[in-house]
């Protein structure tokens, strides 16, 4: 972006120098001078646009460019993030599934021994 305002201001630089220097070195009458630079603005203004119309084009481009790049990597990303996400999540059922089990052993034990506790006091 700054080589494009550089390339414009030595552009219009230029252009003025380059007037002025015609002004002062002109051979021919004032009617043939502004006509020269009637001539040479409307070149100057032609290269002018046809540059602004480059650096438009290219801009737009990159932007596009910068836009796929960034929704790629942000696709990536998620999908990454949704995998490792669904990975968690299986780890975790495992998890509460195997606390489940001892649970129900853990009742089981309990209840087995509430039970001997009782026929141990009915004896007594």
């Amino acid at each position: 972006m700054a080589n494009t305002g550089n390339t414009f201001l030595a552009l219009v630089t230029g252009a003025a120098i380059g007037a002025g220097i015609g002004l002062l070195y002109a051979p021919d009458k004032g009617e043939k001078t502004r006509d020269k630079l009637r001539k040479d603005a409307l070149d100057a203004q032609g290269r002018f646009n046809q540059k602004y119309s480059e650096t438009t084009s290219n801009l737009t481009e990159k932007a596009k460019k910068a836009k796929f790049d960034f929704e790629e990597r942000l696709e990536e990303t998620l999908s990454s993030a949704s995998h490792k996400a669904d990975d968690i999540l299986s780890a975790m059922e495992s998890k509460l599934e195997e606390l489940r089990k001892q649970n129900a052993k853990l009742q089981r034990e309990v209840k087995k021994e509430e039970a001997e506790t009782k026929a141990n006091k009915a004896v007594v």
